[in-house]
């Protein structure tokens, strides 16, 4: 279970996944989609404040993690998303971050 893994410093030296490889990781994490080289996700919430606590949770995981995520914020709405900027792609760290997130929204 990827939520379960840690991730790996990735300082480049690496190629990024593949399509095919990063649609079969996707199949493991909740709504999240790819696009082009990063899979993104859209949360809603009923106000801003707890639109705020859950970009704290993910602050906290993304520095647990040391892999962090690209956030836009817009009043009850927080859009995230992640790639491996050190390889100009994704990386299996990015799938691990989406599937720590995704265990907030339970």
């Amino acid at each position: 279970m990827l939520a379960n893994r840690k991730c790996v410093p990735c300082e480049g030296g690496i190629k990024p996944m593949t399509k095919k490889e990063a649609e079969e990781y996707l199949s493991q994490v909740k709504d999240w989609s790819l696009a082009g080289h990063k899979i993104g996700k859209e949360f809603v919430f009923k106000d801003f404040k707890e639109a705020m606590k859950f970009v704290n949770k993910v602050a906290e995981i993304a520095e647990s993690e040391r892999h962090h995520p690209d956030i836009r914020i817009s009043w009850n709405r927080v859009g995230l998303d992640l790639s491996t900027h050190a390889i100009r792609g994704l990386s299996e760290n990015d799938f691990i971050v989406a599937a720590k997130i995704d265990r907030l929204e339970k």
